[in-house]
């Protein structure tokens, strides 16, 4: 590859209105709390499903973790592909009615297989959202807005999960002990399963509305020798990869294994007040629910400013700097929690271990948007979805159910299971979120004089 050194650079003015990208943002937020309902709510029918269903807490971390994950991850690879050509409003319109049907799907399964199977469905579906939504939010401000901005989109997922959290507990108080539905031809339905059907159909609305989005020009490209059509060949996606190998790869381990304590937790909270605590799915569900819902955004939000802070002041790492921090603080807080003596010490003490995940989550993606040129963000997000998700959806739940199944063998001690894993993942996270900064630096100094290839 050889290059000239010249920057792709655009005034703020050639951005769109303000009012109107902060419109865009929010509704894809509000997709992203759609995705995350439909994603989370199976974690608050653990127990109706295993008696329903006669299964174990391993079969059921793999209806939370892989049967998604694993084509959520897989099939975002393409789909980022996708984006960096197409009409990334579009595919999510697309992805949302799937994700949404899938969802309702889960209300109409009538065994393990089948329940698995609109799993992946639900998976597919929203492996089309974020590569998508990361690629609009990053041609709808400049750098230095750019943190809050995709800040605010991650919000979506502890509004997401929180408003799970209380509206499913609410439903689930209300309906476990209804006689079962009775519709035509779908036949009888256990409460669980229209629980699913309540919370999937609905979000088709948001598909809808993304026909009042725009498509903004790209912007920050590498420029070609072919201007009139800019995308860039396969190979030298791979190439740009390989020779940035140390800044990619560091970043991309360091936040899978955050989220495995992220999802760790998603999955399993509820159960363990249960088991530990005595709770009602109903009572964990409104605290670690408003907990979700208040202190996500204060973390996503707080973290979106200090990277952006950081980064005006002239820390051209800020936005890792900010990533280390929230995982700092994720570490003890997530370690710490499932051990509090009183279930209201535990709920307290999920404050820090939800705004510490809120802050990394955030300004991880920003990170990762802030390096990478235009005509690739999709697939890195991809990429980057892939690798943080094949571990974190697949190993978080596996994981603590694996520990408990089989290490300590009783599923009364489903709390130190989540302890154990929180603790060793941790530990990994930091090392490597570490280890990065003095590779992103080198990498944001690049993206400051991104040229054009001469051949590709």
């Amino acid at each position: 590859m050889t290059s000239e050194n010249h920057t792709d650079k655009q005034p703020d003015t050639a951005y769109p209105e303000s009012r109107y990208a902060w419109y865009v943002v929010t509704l894809l937020t509000l997709a992203y709390i759609v995705s995350f309902i439909d994603r989370q709510v199976l974690n608050l029918l653990v127990q109706p499903i295993k008696a329903d269903l006669g299964i174990s807490d391993t079969q059921i971390s793999l209806l939370m973790g892989l049967a998604f994950g694993i084509f959520y991850t897989l099939m975002g690879i393409p789909i980022g592909r996708l984006v960096d050509r197409y009409s990334r409003r579009l595919i999510i319109a697309g992805g949302i009615t799937l994700w949404c049907l899938m969802t309702a799907g889960c209300g109409l399964a009538k065994s393990y297989a089948q329940l698995f199977a609109f799993r992946i469905g639900v998976g597919i579906g929203e492996a089309s959202l974020t590569p998508s939504a990361l690629s609009l939010i990053s041609d709808y401000f400049p750098k230095e807005k750019r943190g809050r901005a995709i800040s605010f989109y991650n919000m979506g997922i502890s509004l997401g999960v929180g408003i799970a959290m209380i509206l499913g507990g609410l439903v689930i108080g209300y309906v476990q002990n209804a006689p079962p539905l009775e519709l035509p031809i779908v036949g009888e339905l256990r409460a669980w399963q229209t629980v699913f059907l309540m919370v999937g159909l609905p979000g088709i609305l948001i598909a809808l509305l993304m026909a009042t989005v725009k498509e903004p020009i790209r912007k920050e490209m590498l420029a070609t020798q072919d201007s009139a059509n800019p995308s860039l060949p396969i190979r030298f996606v791979f190439r740009y990869l390989g020779e940035r190998w140390k800044t990619y790869t560091t970043l991309f381990l360091g936040m899978s294994i955050v989220t495995v304590i992220g999802y760790a937790y998603f999955s399993w909270i509820p159960t363990m007040f249960t088991r530990t605590y005595d709770w009602t799915i109903k009572d964990i569900g409104l605290a670690y629910g408003i907990v979700l819902l208040i202190f996500g955004p204060i973390g996503v939000n707080f973290g979106g400013w200090l990277a952006d802070h950081l980064y005006k002041k002239g820390h051209k790492d800020g936005h890792m700097r900010a990533t280390f921090i929230g995982a700092a603080i994720t570490v003890p807080s997530a370690t710490l929690a499932p051990l509090m003596p009183t279930p209201e010490l535990a709920v307290v003490m999920l404050i820090p271990a939800s705004i510490g995940p809120a802050m990394t989550t955030a300004t991880g993606a920003s990170s990762l948007m802030m390096i990478t040129p235009n005509q690739m963000r999709g697939q890195f997000s991809a990429l980057y979805l892939f690798v943080i998700n094949i571990l974190g959806l697949t190993i978080g739940p596996t994981a603590v159910a694996v520990v408990t199944d089989y290490v300590f063998k009783n599923e009364s001690a489903l709390h130190y299971s989540i302890v154990l894993v929180s603790f060793i993942a941790g530990l990994i996270a930091l090392v490597f979120l570490y280890i990065n900064l003095a590779h992103y630096r080198e990498s944001i100094e690049e993206s400051e004089s991104w040229g054009h290839m001469d051949k590709l």
